[in-house]
């Protein structure tokens, strides 16, 4: 018991205080930036230019290009069909890929879920609330980016 007195004294007269300080979350260094959820028109009607109206913009915010290859893009769902992977893929440093839902030609900036149908379930984004998740080729998720609203039709992340 005197030696915890004794410690408790000299910490007071060296006047030494601990403070703990809050943990902040680094930002990722691969980020979702946008998700255009509600495709321009109504109604949604299913055709290729419409499905490609949605999709979501993934930014690399480091000074190093990083390999997206086996990394996912999905929403809220557990449908195996609303998961995107990507193929052999960088994405250089400060650029920003667009992953639309329809068919298309994948470029360095643009990549194509391939989605296709002519209804509206081949939409991947809720017009209302959803969540887009980006997740590493082992699993670990990285970015993440919810909504909740009908008044807007893309969501700011």
């Amino acid at each position: 018991m005197r030696i915890r007195s004794l410690l408790t004294s000299a910490v007071l007269t060296a006047g030494v205080v601990a403070v703990s300080q809050p943990a902040y979350a680094a930002a990722p260094a691969v980020q979702i930036i946008k998700i255009y959820y509600d495709s321009p028109g109504s109604p949604d009607s299913g055709s290729n230019s419409s499905l490609n109206g949605e999709y979501v913009q993934i930014k690399n915010t480091t000074k190093k290009a990083v390999s997206l290859k086996g990394w996912t893009l999905h929403d809220k769902t557990t449908r195996p069909d609303h998961v995107y992977t990507f193929g052999k893929f960088t994405l250089a440093a400060g650029k920003t890929v667009t992953v639309r839902t329809g068919k298309g030609k994948d470029t360095t900036t643009t990549r194509y879920w391939n989605r296709t149908g002519g209804t509206t379930f081949a939409y991947i984004w809720n017009q209302t609330k959803d969540t887009a998740y980006l997740r590493n080729a082992s699993g670990k998720l990285i970015d993440s980016c919810s909504y909740n609203s009908s008044r807007a039709d893309y969501k700011i992340c």
